[in-house]
């Protein structure tokens, strides 16, 4: 109950910043306008939209690592946090207390990122589906990044961390804008040793029915997932210990 009760808390702290909110799945949206309006003008299939639209999502994404962790840094800087570890909460308790509210807000992104693709030709079908769902793991990802960056950083350097650094390394490493293997080399290698390019290429995998493409990427992305998550449970004992004693 008192974990249901910090979750609540910070679903309310969450929805007191509409601003950001709308920023964080407007701006995918305005991007993935921009190149379909490219694509429209081009005679090269560079933006299709059933490649883009995961590419998107996976993009927009970044945001919510924003989102989770200023939320916890900002607790971080202020009594709040303090008041709290009187509670018998564990730091898992504490985790998962500030990922919980952070999952519909991913999924609601991820999901009008595919809505908008659909009026502008992506079809409609069972796939779609199974593309958000296969890309619910990478929401956690993202949020277990930003609650690793809070536990650790003040709420100036995660701006800088899940704000620009993050946006930019999922971006360009993750082949949303053009083929890895135009690339290749170093560069391909170690977009594939990170994450991102798997999560957006099981959403692919997904939405053109390529169903055993999904699980060997996805599998990277759910790695990644359960490791981020771990050490930020770590890293947020570890800064309940120092501040207690």
């Amino acid at each position: 109950m008192r974990l249901l009760a910090f979750a609540a808390r910070n679903r309310k702290e969450i929805l007191r910043d509409p601003l950001n909110l709308a920023f964080g799945i407007g701006f995918p949206l305005a991007v993935l306008l921009l190149l379909s309006a490219i694509q429209a003008n081009i005679p090269v299939d560079i933006f299709a939209i059933d490649k883009l639209v995961p590419g998107i999502a996976v993009f927009g994404l970044s945001f919510v690592s924003l989102f989770s962790g200023m939320l916890i840094a900002k607790d971080r800087s202020n009594s709040f946090l303090m008041r709290l570890f009187t509670t018998p909460l564990s730091a898992s308790d504490y985790i998962m207390g500030y990922t919980l509210p952070l999952i519909p807000m991913a999924i609601l992104q991820i999901a009008v990122s595919f809505v908008a693709a659909f009026f502008l030709g992506l079809p409609i079908t069972a796939n779609v589906l199974l593309s958000i769902i296969v890309l619910i793991p990478t929401a956690l990802l993202f949020i277990g990044i930003g609650l690793l960056a809070g536990s650790v950083f003040n709420d100036k350097q995660v701006s800088g961390i899940c704000g620009a650094l993050l946006t930019n390394l999922s971006a360009w490493l993750s082949g949303t804008w053009f083929d890895l293997n135009l690339i290749g080399g170093w560069f391909k290698e170690i977009a594939y040793a990170l994450p991102f390019a798997h999560a957006v290429d099981a959403g692919r995998a997904a939405i053109f029915g390529d169903y055993a493409a999904i699980l060997p990427h996805l599998w990277w992305v759910c790695g990644y997932a359960v490791v981020i998550i771990v050490i930020a449970i770590f890293a947020f004992r570890q800064k309940m210990n120092g501040d207690i004693a």
